[in-house]
């Protein structure tokens, strides 16, 4: 492990992590290759981009189960649901836009509709990227919300990924998995906390507000939780590391009572997290204001990894001065 360093602010793709924030290289790919030494079945596939998604480290260590499928995302899909109807359990990894926005049909009818076992891993999940709408899937959530069967996981950090690949791998149907890459940042095994599939969980206590989170912005709800508490100000957050299926049961009982409740996620205020939230409180008749932190319903620009966080309100800096306004507005 390392520890992240300050970032350049000319970097366009640069480590999530926050200095200061310990790092794992490659978590999914040492993950994978784990579980494909307990099951042989398990295969992995790449569209030109094994080295983007470290699948690399699958291809390596094994060359006779890695399938390059090329800069053919439809076909990928399709080849992996073939090899999950004879029984294999395929990862297919590309990045998230060309997995929603090229693939869905090919997600939805081959995969999802007949309930195979194939692992969507997709890399650039959000605002992850600085290279603008081409490559930021911010609304990759909304876009496959809606599909029957299908999992939707978004990992908080390398502790996530590396317990979520065996557990996604045991699962019967289809998942999509928002990807962090390279150097991932490494927190929740500073806390009480083990991934399972399909549960949120409680990751720290607080009297004064919660934070329900998601992927990435579970480790900034904790960095700004530190930072809040420093001011006097106790944050509990709860961490929904599978978007789809929700646990409504969980979720709504840390958000009971008069606490101020925000939302955390790295995706569109559009057809996220949010909105599930919001929904779930909805269906209950339960009248509770929350307050989304997310990416505004609009196409991002392009530009250093650091600043875009800043400037949408996702760093942690801006975690924290949002809900410090928050919270100064009701008093």
């Amino acid at each position: 492990m390392t520890v992240a360093q300050p970032q350049r602010s000319a970097a366009m793709i640069a480590s999530i992590a926050d200095p200061g924030v310990r790092t794992t290289r490659a978590p999914f790919g040492d993950a994978l290759v784990k579980a494909a030494e307990a099951d042989q079945r398990i295969v992995g596939l790449a569209a030109d981009l094994a080295k983007y998604t470290d699948m690399h480290v699958f291809a390596r260590a094994f060359p006779d189960r890695f399938f390059q499928m090329g800069m053919a995302e439809q076909v990928m899909m399709a080849a992996a649901a073939g090899m999950a109807e004879v029984g294999q359990i395929p990862f297919a990894a590309t990045y998230s836009v060309f997995a929603t926005r090229r693939a869905y049909d090919f997600l939805c009818l081959d995969m999802a509709e007949p309930g195979l076992n194939v692992n969507i891993v997709a890399a650039l999940p959000g605002l992850t990227t600085g290279y603008g709408p081409s490559h930021q899937a911010t609304e990759d959530v909304a876009i496959l919300r809606g599909m029957p069967g299908l999992t939707i996981v978004d990992p908080c950090d390398a502790v996530d990924i590396e317990q979520a690949v065996p557990q996604l791998a045991a699962a019967p149907g289809p998942s999509y998995t928002r990807l962090l890459r390279g150097a991932v940042p490494r927190i929740l095994d500073d806390y009480d906390y083990s991934f399972e599939l399909g549960k949120a969980k409680l990751v720290r206590p607080g009297d004064d507000a919660v934070f329900v989170s998601s992927g990435l912005m579970t480790m900034r709800g904790l960095l700004a939780a530190e930072q809040l508490a420093k001011r006097g100000i106790d944050v509990a957050v709860v961490h929904c590391a599978t978007l789809k299926p929700f646990d409504e049961e969980t979720v709504l009982a840390q958000i009971a009572g008069d606490r101020p409740v925000f939302t955390l996620e790295n995706h569109s205020v559009i057809g996220g997290l949010f909105e599930t939230v919001a929904a779930a409180l909805a269906r209950r008749g339960i009248g509770k204001k929350v307050v989304p932190i997310a990416l505004p319903d609009e196409f991002l620009a392009a530009g250093a990894l650091p600043t875009l966080h800043d400037r949408y309100g996702i760093s942690t800096n801006a975690v924290t001065d949002r809900v410090r306004e928050e919270l100064s507005a009701r008093t």
